[in-house]
């Protein structure tokens, strides 16, 4: 018989506790902390939800609870009328140093009568009358009784250009000339409304100091009132000096148009230090200055290659051209067009030459003539500009002149000649036309 030990047999030990409680509080943990999570959510729900019902009531209820925000536009401003009138009109703010205005207290309307008394003549009782004109209100008199009279603007200008004033002032102290542009009177102007004026203001003869004024929109009678100060001038160099003084319109989409110029010597006048001197004078037109004279004379040499197809221009020089400038010279230089059947379809233009009447230019142009290599010059002719440079206004054409087959005189014959003598130079004199 065997008898069992202590030791045989699996080893048996007893179940710990405390495994049990730790799981127990492992699930309590996770079912609170799901708990605060779906509390949280339900906060977060809710606050949405009040948010954009406020948003709904914010709106005026135009929008639904599920409709999107709709951007919309900021409302456009309208001008304040006042409770009196029809008319619109600004308030004025009050000036922070002005003094306060005593109150003022209206006197009493007395009442209409029940019964009112027809003059002889006039409406019956029940015919209506036109209603009394409203009275003007406080802010609406204030901003007329400060709005600046316009000038009165003329309508007819009688072949004039108008006047130009301006004050001149001579300070020792700083060896400057002061020159204030006041305004001008009477200017013509192609638009109904009028002209965009603007001056301006070099000094001769050395046309180193170039200013000018602001453009003034659509008046006859533009109101400046700006002063130009040129420093570096001596006393003794005042009689040598002229003002000239050119008027243009402003246009946007092309060339300024010039309506005149004003020249004044300062040797005619006499200048003390420190007091303006108020002056006046009437605008010119820039095209007298050639109506006396004639446009001069211009240089031709032409040179017509059929085989090459190329017409050769050599412009040697020019003579007696008229005065442009009040120095009593010019500054001209020459533009060339190649024309085909009437349209341009080449350019060319010379150096400037400076300050001559008789410049000598010597200068060789190639034009291409289309329809090689049967090109003939039935259908081709040369223009000519002979312009004056200005670096302040536009340049101002001194004269013309246009060869071809079509033109007449010495054009016409210099043109013949050159088709005549192919490849041959023939040059030849022509006057410049208007």
């Amino acid at each position: 018989m065997n008898i069992l030990t202590p030791h045989d047999g699996p080893d048996i030990s007893p179940i710990d506790s405390g495994g049990e409680w730790h799981s127990a509080t492992f699930w309590v943990l996770v079912v609170g902390a799901s708990a605060l999570v779906a509390a949280a959510l339900a906060v977060f729900a809710c606050w949405i939800t009040r948010r954009r019902s406020t948003l709904a009531h914010k709106l005026g209820g135009k929008r639904g609870p599920d409709k999107a925000l709709v951007f919309q536009p900021p409302r456009r401003a309208t001008a304040v009328r006042s409770p009196g009138s029809a008319t619109h009109y600004l308030r004025k703010s009050p000036s922070p140093t002005a003094a306060a205005p005593p109150p003022t207290t209206s006197p009493p309307q007395p009442l209409p009568p029940t019964n009112p008394v027809m003059p002889s003549g006039g409406n019956s009782p029940h015919t209506p009358t036109a209603p009394e004109p409203t009275p003007l209100s406080k802010e609406l008199a204030d901003a007329n009784a400060t709005e600046k009279p316009k000038p009165i603007e003329p309508e007819t200008n009688d072949g004039k250009l108008g006047d130009l004033h301006f004050k001149l002032r001579y300070e020792n102290e700083k060896s400057a000339l002061v020159v204030s542009v006041v305004s001008c009177q009477g200017l013509p102007g192609r638009e109904p409304a009028g002209p965009d004026p603007y001056v301006k203001l070099q000094l001769l003869p050395d046309k180193q100091h170039k200013v000018k004024t602001r453009v003034v929109r659509k008046t006859r009678c533009p109101v400046y009132d700006e002063d130009f100060t040129f420093y570096g001038i001596a006393p003794h160099q005042l009689a040598a000096i002229t003002l000239h003084f050119v008027v243009l319109s402003f246009d946007r989409y092309s060339r300024d148009e010039i309506i005149g110029e004003v020249v004044s010597p300062l040797s005619t006048l006499q200048l003390h230090s420190g007091e303006a001197t108020a002056l006046c004078r009437e605008i010119q037109p820039r095209s007298l200055k050639m109506r006396s004279v004639g446009r001069g004379e211009v240089l031709v040499s032409l040179c017509w290659q059929p085989a090459a197809a190329r017409l050769t221009v050599v412009l040697l020089k020019a003579r007696n051209l008229p005065k442009m400038d009040v120095t009593g010279l010019a500054d001209p230089y020459v533009k060339m067009y190649l024309l085909y059947n009437g349209q341009r379809i080449a350019k060319k233009k010379t150096h400037v030459k400076k300050r001559t009447l008789n410049p000598v230019f010597n200068e060789s142009f190639v034009f291409e003539v289309p329809a090689a290599p049967n090109a003939t010059l039935d259908h081709v002719s040369l223009e000519l500009l002979v312009l004056d440079w200005d670096r302040v206004t536009k340049n101002e054409v001194i004269g013309r002149l246009e060869l071809g087959a079509e033109g007449a005189g010495s054009a016409r014959h210099h043109w013949r000649e050159v088709q005549a003598a192919p490849r041959r130079q023939i040059a030849d004199w022509h006057k410049l036309k208007e």
